[in-house]
């Protein structure tokens, strides 16, 4: 029975290789993946999901005009497609998620969703709001804030690495712009 997943974490918890190791497991088998990654996302290359680790994959890209179930059912119909992954979740449309529980109820395809759950003030993108109300699975990838603790928030920082307590929620970036944090260290740093 196909389902709708969301893999979802702060930044620098291996979201790009944990999906580029499930798609390789599937193609291991000799069933074919369809990779999405966001078009705003231009940090490594266009058209691939890349690791931190250096492993890469191409991907169609998806913007928030994007018929994410037009494009799998058009796919589908000359290859069969074992499974839909999707890397920058959080930069989904709502309609974009439903398109997502579209090709799961419908097109029977299971479908992983990776991305960040907050942004850097603490607020949840819109693409992560509609996957965490609708997957049927939930998976929280971890990582570490410096003093070790969990990391469940992610800081933007300015070219000086002070913390930057406003502005457009996206904006795209690295290590160089991001810090993830446990909640104690964000909460000190961004919201006081």
């Amino acid at each position: 029975m196909a389902q709708l997943y969301f893999y979802y974490s702060t930044m620098n918890a291996g979201k790009s290789t944990h999906l580029l190791q499930s798609s390789y497991n599937y193609r291991e088998r000799g069933l074919n993946t369809l990779l999405f990654t966001a078009q705003i996302d231009d940090r490594f290359a266009k058209g691939k999901v890349s690791s931190r680790l250096g492993i890469h994959a191409d991907a169609l890209l998806f913007d928030d005009k994007s018929n994410i179930f037009e494009q799998v059912k058009c796919q589908i119909s000359s290859s069969k497609i074992a499974c839909i992954l999707i890397d920058e979740a959080q930069f989904l449309t709502t309609q974009q998620v439903r398109q997502l529980t579209d090709i799961v109820d419908e097109l029977k395809v299971p479908v992983l969703a990776y991305g960040i759950r907050t942004d850097f003030l603490g607020e949840t993108f819109v693409g992560s709001a509609a996957l965490l109300a609708w997957a049927d699975k939930l998976v929280e990838l971890k990582t570490i804030c410096h003093c070790g603790k969990k990391a469940n928030f992610v800081m933007r920082c300015d070219e000086h690495g002070n913390a930057v307590k406003g502005g457009k929620q996206i904006e795209v970036g690295g290590n160089e712009r991001y810090e993830s944090l446990c909640r104690r260290h964000f909460k000190a740093l961004v919201w006081h």
